[in-house]
């Protein structure tokens, strides 16, 4: 499997950042927390908790859908990972040179940001951030204009996947690959939801109207059996680091059809005296499901869990005042 990716990957992309200021690779530090995978997922929770009709026509289904196609991607990351098990440079083992000028504590977070474990191919953050960006790019499709969006979705993925190399943590392949990936499974993902704008590619509709056609459901459940696959090729190759992540994707897949089944598509925004409590039991559970990461069964639950509540949390107001009538 190795032989199809080589394990030493560089094409001279190293010797040009090492002669880069030091200041500027923290900043590239700094920019690949823009698609860590918790800020991504925060990112598009809050959209689809929040979002108004004036960003989609159907904005809990756009920002659901936007959820399943990014869970897709970490899913064919995993995937690829446990398929080709490549290292990453030799700069992310370590030992981390860090700039003498940043006090103790910026220190230790930018030790942190530039060693990493884990396989390299293809990048994870490369793969995240061009789907996320391009997922809120293509289902917010009433906020600005198609051009204008799309142009800031790929400038920050762009951005995002040269800090992975910046920071050498991953070789340019490796990020162009987590481009490639992420960008080709958000077309599927939103295939699979059933979005008119790529089933009818070649007709002309009045787009305004797209998001309320989709259907999370599939690209879920795709996420789901992918991560499947991915368990299976990590148990079989002895890789636990991507057994925990196949195991977590498959749980997010599942937990996000789950969840939709309580939804109707068209609710309102979350209430914020709703979404303060409901956010912090998800970040709970989400700390739980990582910090047991050494027992797969309680960590599946817990990530299932998590995304159940996320995804169902729309319907939840109505249930609420539902309840409260019948006491009344």
């Amino acid at each position: 499997m190795t032989a199809l990716v080589a394990a030493e990957r560089g094409i001279g992309e190293t010797a040009l950042v090492d002669a880069l200021p030091e200041f500027v690779v923290v900043v590239f530090a700094a920019v690949t927390h823009l698609a860590d995978p918790w800020f991504l997922f925060g990112l598009l929770a809050v959209g689809y908790w929040f979002a108004s009709d004036r960003f989609a026509a159907a904005p809990r289904r756009a920002g659901a859908t936007a959820i399943a196609a990014v869970t897709c991607a970490y899913a064919a990351t995993a995937l690829g990972k446990a398929w080709f098990a490549v290292p990453r440079p030799p700069g992310a083992v370590g030992p981390a040179d860090v700039p003498t000028w940043l006090p103790g504590l910026l220190s230790a977070w930018y030790e942190a940001q530039v060693l990493s474990d884990g396989f390299g191919f293809p990048s994870g953050h490369a793969t995240g951030g061009a789907a996320a960006y391009l997922a809120l790019a293509l289902v917010y499709d009433r906020a600005g204009t198609a051009r204008k969006r799309l142009a800031a979705a790929v400038a920050v993925a762009v951005a995002v996947a040269a800090s992975r190399v910046v920071i050498e943590v991953h070789y340019l392949v490796d990020v162009l690959a987590g481009l490639a990936v992420g960008s080709g499974v958000v077309i599927g993902a939103l295939w699979l939801a059933g979005d008119p704008r790529i089933r009818r590619s070649g007709r002309r509709y009045d787009s305004r109207g797209a998001t309320a056609a989709l259907d999370p459901t599939l690209p879920f459940l795709l996420a789901a059996v992918v991560s499947t696959g991915a368990l299976a090729v990590a148990v079989a190759g002895g890789h636990t680091g991507e057994v925990v992540e196949a195991g977590i994707g498959i749980a997010t897949g599942a937990g996000g059809a789950i969840g939709w089944r309580f939804v109707d598509g068209d609710e309102p925004a979350v209430p914020v005296r709703i979404a303060v409590p409901a956010l912090a039991v998800t970040g709970a559970l989400w700390v739980g499901a990582y910090a047991l990461a050494g027992t797969l069964a309680v960590t599946l639950a817990a990530t299932t869990a998590a995304v159940v509540a996320v995804v169902a949390l729309p319907a939840l107001p109505e249930r609420i005042e539902g309840l409260s009538g019948t006491r009344d």
